[in-house]
């Protein structure tokens, strides 16, 4: 097992990581007085799969366990479903000491965590991460949110779980396409925070592939690790923190318009790294060589590295819902692997002559 801390200042709080940790919820919780009562929100797939240890976990920490089901992946992340949870809450009279717990993927603790962040203002919350995107990167920072029609995330809060449960026994039962959707968000902190990592999974990914519960400890302390830090120095993505968008302003554009029925969010970042890599040489903020080196990482991690892009017009527009937004389009660029910035001067023209090069749809 591997403790990695969050600092926050005042808000500090321990990811756990390791085999078995969710049948041991209730030796990790840290001291919630007055809670008599943990919801968990998780979709059917979920609850078959790993429901049962976490409800004896919690039992075992005193608390009583009710389950609140929820639609499976994006579907979950609605104002509507939003709106019937905080309503479920209520009518079982939840008060402000009890506990919410989110199980699954990065969706339910995105829905799981704003329900939390805003019934009565606050109540405490847990994150028990199912999937690999959502314990290497989801599940951790403090983000929650619903979507809209027009864009992704962009209704939501800063609120920090109480503590995180990254049980690497999950990840074994996982559909292949899941498990390496979130190779992308691993692949994401290789390129940007630790060349460690990236030198590693471009000697040997056949541990990460193979699903070996060792090495995913090991790899997901070290994601977990990189982001306690950058979380810790900014906490509310005002500076260095939005280099964890890299890949993210291209993803969460195709997911939209692609209803969030299309790619998966990891399917959807990979393809934003090419494009980021390759509008970093474009500029020349990059060397040649970034584009090649992303594209044989990804492929290397059974991640698609080209495909059909939706048209050009509907992309720009699409960018322009992006929350990093801000007199411009801004982007996470690389000027080379474990050296990201952000810009917020690049043109329409460069945009387009990117998509051009990636085949999008005239």
């Amino acid at each position: 097992m591997v403790r990695v801390t969050v600092p926050i200042p005042g808000k500090a709080y321990d990811v756990v990581i390791g085999t078995g940790v969710l049948a041991e919820a209730g030796e990790h919780l840290p001291s919630l007085p007055g809670a008599r009562r943990a919801f968990v929100m998780a979709d059917r797939a979920v609850v078959d799969r790993c429901f049962r240890p976490l409800a004896s976990g919690l039992a075992a920490g005193g608390l009583d366990v009710v389950l609140l089901t929820v639609p499976s992946g994006e579907e979950a992340k609605t104002l509507q479903v939003y709106g019937t949870l905080v309503h479920q809450l209520a009518t079982q009279e939840a008060h402000r000491d009890d506990l919410v717990v989110a199980l699954g993927g990065g969706a339910t603790g995105d829905l799981a965590g704003f329900v939390a962040s805003t019934y009565m203002r606050g109540v405490p919350f847990v994150q028990a991460p199912t999937t690999l995107l959502a314990q290497v990167d989801a599940a951790v920072g403090g983000k929650t949110a619903v979507n809209l029609p027009e864009g992704k995330n962009l209704v939501g809060t800063f609120a920090q779980p109480r503590l995180v449960l990254a049980d690497v026994d999950a990840l074994g039962s996982l559909e292949e396409r899941i498990y390496r959707s979130g190779l992308a968000e691993v692949a994401k902190y290789a390129l940007t925070l630790d060349t460690d990592l990236l030198e590693m999974l471009e000697a040997d990914p056949r541990g990460v592939l193979a699903r070996d519960p060792a090495t995913l400890e090991w790899l997901v302390a070290r994601c977990v690790s990189a982001k306690a830090r950058t979380v810790a120095e900014d906490e509310h993505d005002a500076g260095s923190r939005l280099f964890l968008n890299y890949g993210h302003t291209l993803g969460h554009a195709l997911e939209r318009l692609e209803a969030f029925e299309g790619r998966t969010h990891g399917e959807a970042i990979a393809l934003g790294m090419v494009f980021a890599a390759r509008l970093s040489e474009r500029r020349g903020t990059a060397s040649p060589g970034l584009a090649g080196r992303t594209t044989r990482l990804l492929s290397s991690l059974g991640l698609e590295v080209d495909g059909p892009l939706p048209a050009p017009d509907d992309l720009l527009v699409a960018f322009r819902m992006d929350k990093k937004f801000h007199d411009g389009v801004r982007f996470v660029l690389l000027r080379d692997v474990g050296d990201p910035l952000v810009v917020a001067d690049v043109t329409d023209e460069e945009l387009r002559a990117t998509m051009d090069e990636m085949g999008a749809n005239a």
